[in-house]
């Protein structure tokens, strides 16, 4: 066991693209990463990625952004 929030990071990542065998295009390469880094970015904040992601996609935009979060989060720290 380790600790380290990078490495997990990473795992979850080539978990997720052993599982489902790579992408076919780049652009899926590149749609996949950024799914997978909101998901990872989320958990880390206690955010729902289901909500947080409706939100976006459903352009309600009622959640504050990632971005907002983790100022407020480094703040607090």
């Amino acid at each position: 066991m380790h600790n380290n929030g990078a490495e997990l990071g990473a795992r979850a990542k080539v978990r997720k693209r052993d599982v489902s065998l790579q992408s076919v295009t780049d652009e899926g390469t590149r749609a996949n990463d950024t799914f997978m880094t909101i998901v990872q970015t989320v958990r880390k904040l206690s955010v729902s990625a289901y909500d947080y992601i409706l939100d976006r996609v459903s352009n309600r935009c009622e959640m504050i952004s990632l971005a907002k979060l983790i100022q407020e989060k480094s703040a607090l720290n």
